[in-house]
């Protein structure tokens, strides 16, 4: 019996957890069917088979499908305004910040974290919660070795204070990795850490569905602390903040509003008149 793509993502979800519905189709299907050729299997039901019992193949489907693209500083000038003016507000308040850097990959963004925040703390001072699906890319992260593309838009003095270099190896200094922790989670089906001040996840949601990315943004919120940014990429504005009690504080940064215990979520009054929402999304 022929597998449809329907009777295919019903069993990755059974073998890995993983909602293939909530990634965008077409995109999925593209690089789905690139992978199948390339392995030289005939349709989804034979490759669904192969990967069950062969762990290369399965990783290999794993990495493939969960998109694996970063580097250091990408889009240096969010970054700088991440250093120049998010930070220093949010250390205003705290000088014990809650960081999560969600799907970060092999772990350029959360060394970046650190670097930057160095400007302000010691790093013993500072910790950076780092999470990705893929178990694998997790383990490159956690390793810190990269190439010369990787940092190419890094500043020069990151790369002097915070890598050991061997040829074309930059490796990152233990003392910066110490300030990371890498746990495995899925931004579709685990639970969120809470009272976080910043979350960082970029250019990772372009490739999920309206729907998911709905949800994951309510749960991004509800993850933040009142006053808590979320700084997303640059392939990712979001354009009806207000549905998910967020406000723009510079272009790629929103930060969660304030709850009231009142009847009317009042930012979506112009939208939808007179309609109730429940108590967990009332913000001024």
């Amino acid at each position: 019996m022929v597998m449809d793509y329907e009777g295919f993502k019903k069993e990755i979800f059974k073998l890995t957890g993983i909602d293939l519905g909530s990634y965008k189709e077409k995109q999925m299907k593209r690089r789905l069917d690139s992978l199948i050729s390339k392995n030289n299997f005939n349709g989804y039901k034979s490759y669904v088979e192969a990967i069950k019992v062969d762990k290369k193949l399965y990783s290999e489907f794993i990495n493939y499908m969960t998109i694996n693209v970063s580097e250091f500083y990408r889009n240096p000038e969010q970054w700088e305004k991440l250093k120049n003016i998010i930070l220093p507000s949010l250390l205003e308040k705290s000088n014990n910040l809650k960081i999560w850097s969600a799907a970060c990959s092999s772990g350029d963004e959360p060394y970046t974290l650190v670097m930057i925040l160095n400007e302000f703390l010691p790093l013993g001072k500072i910790k950076i919660f780092a999470t990705d699906i893929d178990g694998e890319i997790l383990e490159k992260a956690k390793n810190g070795l990269y190439t010369d593309k990787s940092i190419a838009n890094l500043p020069k003095k990151y790369i002097d204070k915070y890598f050991k270099v061997d040829g074309d190896i930059y490796a990152i200094k233990q003392e910066v990795k110490n300030c990371v922790e890498f746990n495995k989670h899925n931004l579709l089906a685990d639970p969120y850490p809470k009272n976080c001040d910043l979350i960082v996840c970029r250019n990772v949601l372009i490739y999920f569905t309206e729907e998911a990315k709905a949800e994951i943004y309510k749960k991004f919120n509800r993850s933040l602390k009142t006053g808590g940014v979320l700084f997303v990429g640059s392939t990712e504005q979001i354009i009806l903040y207000n549905l998910y009690n967020f406000k723009p504080i510079q272009t790629f940064f929103i930060k969660k509003k304030k709850i009231f215990n009142g009847r009317r979520f009042t930012c979506l009054k112009g939208l939808w008149p007179g309609y109730f929402w429940p108590a967990s999304y009332y913000c001024c």
